[in-house]
């Protein structure tokens, strides 16, 4: 009856007055979308934040830890738990890390000496090496830097090493610091996030992050195979950024950074407690590595893609991976696969965090990438072992030693840690940047890549 009504009137107009009301319709959503449009541009309109440049740690090369000096120490360290030895041995012939990894002096003497002061010398070994170089680099002042931002995980003295630095370089008084503690080897992208959010309010500002892992304090002597395991991957290294909002260093700059997303599992109490540290039950402190770590870390990675995704993929890949996404919810198949979206359609480079050689092939696999886009992973972990939050800046200056970026190529960083957080920042090549005279690989990169598994 309606639908009647409906037509005789219809016919009764004009085709001009037909097409009027959907001529004003058409009027009126394109004013809607670009109201829209100049609404969220304005409002969500914040200057650049650039990575001017950046410096990574080089340990004095009397601090290498090849396999066999490694296992000589555990032997002795370990006298009375051979079967600790042996365990060491078998984890580090598959672990990924070669000859030439570093270790901090305390735990190089003979018996290692882990203390307060030790910890404190390798701060200090790595964090002044790293932002000395950092300096001469970009002719750089102390008194030139606003925020302060460090972060590593188990070593938090009293002052902290934000005021070490500070005391060290003399630096203003109004320097806004940070020191982040307990964040695990994610906690690099963190520091990125939270300069991010400092650079956005605070104009014409400059931001130095330092990136590290004190480790001598978790070295660990006891007989829990979990708690053994850090001993075999984690290494001696750490990286200084710096970042500025200040338009005079958009020529400059190496990087313009494009978004940086964090997400946190923890409510999961098996990802809580993968990577925890504890006491044995001799009361000896370690570091324990939980078996359900690899399927932690893929399930991470998936929340993070999750909340990533719609960011940074072309519309085809966005319409594939949330028609997955719904048609895995809905039938709530177990053995449902999930959509891997095609990221080498977006990114031309992957650093991926240089946990240990399972978490790469596990992320290679997860992420459906190739050896070769992991290969700035693989080559860090075998030069310089497990460096935590600092792995990152290695592997992006890997592919800077060999040549590989180029202006306007992007790049994603992926950051697994403690908690469990899987964290993503990305960043565009802003100028051709040649190949490293100086850095953690000038003198070796020539060697690589190497193939392991």
């Amino acid at each position: 009856m309606m639908l009647g009504i409906f037509l005789s009137f219809f016919k009764t107009l004009s085709t001009d007055d037909a097409m009027k009301p959907f001529l004003m319709l058409s009027f009126s959503i394109i004013i809607i979308i670009i109201i829209t449009f100049f609404t969220l541009y304005f409002t969500s309109k914040h200057p650049s934040i650039y990575l001017v440049d950046y410096a990574c740690c080089r340990p004095p090369e009397n601090l290498h830890s090849p396999s066999d000096a490694f296992l000589r120490h555990s032997r002795i360290n370990l006298s009375s738990n051979p079967e600790s030895v042996d365990f060491q041995m078998k984890v580090l012939a598959r672990s990924g890390l070669g000859e030439e990894t570093y270790l901090p002096p305390a735990i190089c003497t003979l018996p290692p000496t882990p203390s307060l002061e030790a910890s404190r010398n390798e701060a200090e070994i790595v964090i002044y090496s790293s932002l000395d170089a950092l300096f001469k680099k970009m002719k750089l002042k102390p008194d030139e830097i606003d925020i302060l931002i460090l972060n590593t995980s188990v070593f938090a003295p009293v002052p902290s090493l934000t005021s070490m630095i500070m005391s060290k370089y003399n630096m203003r008084e109004d320097v806004k610091t940070f020191n982040l503690s307990g964040m695990g080897c994610s906690a690099g992208l963190i520091s990125v996030n939270l300069a991010h959010d400092l650079l956005k309010i605070h104009p014409n500002s400059n931001a130095i992050i330092i990136a590290t892992e004190i480790i001598t304090q978790f070295y660990y002597t006891g007989k829990e195979r979990s708690m053994l395991l850090p001993n075999c991957l984690f290494r001696m290294g750490g990286a200084s950024v710096f970042l500025s909002n200040k338009k005079c260093f958009q020529k400059q700059s190496k990087y313009r950074l494009l978004h940086v997303v964090r997400t946190h599992i923890g409510s999961f109490d098996k990802a809580y407690r993968c990577i925890h540290e504890m006491e044995d039950s001799e009361g000896k402190m370690g570091i324990s590595l939980s078996k359900d770590l690899p399927s932690i870390a893929r399930q991470a990675l998936k929340t993070n893609i999750h909340a990533f995704a719609l960011q940074v993929l072309p519309l085809t890949e966005v319409f594939f991976f949330l028609k997955n996404v719904i048609k895995n919810t809905v039938s709530k198949r177990k053995d449902s696969k999930p959509y891997v979206p095609n990221f080498k359609r977006v990114f031309k480079h992957f650093c991926v965090h240089a946990g240990g050689r399972g978490v790469i092939n596990n992320m290679q696999t997860e992420l459906g990438l190739t050896w070769q886009d992991m290969e700035p992973s693989r080559m860090t972990l075998h030069r310089f072992g497990n460096t935590s939050s600092s792995s990152l800046w290695y592997e992006l200056n890997y592919l800077e030693a060999k040549g590989r970026m180029k202006e306007g190529d992007k790049i994603w960083q992926i950051a697994l840690g403690s908690g469990f957080k899987c964290n993503s920042a990305v960043w565009k090549c802003n100028r051709k940047i040649s190949n490293s005279l100086d850095g953690p690989w000038f003198d070796c990169i020539d060697k690589y890549p190497i193939h392991v598994s």
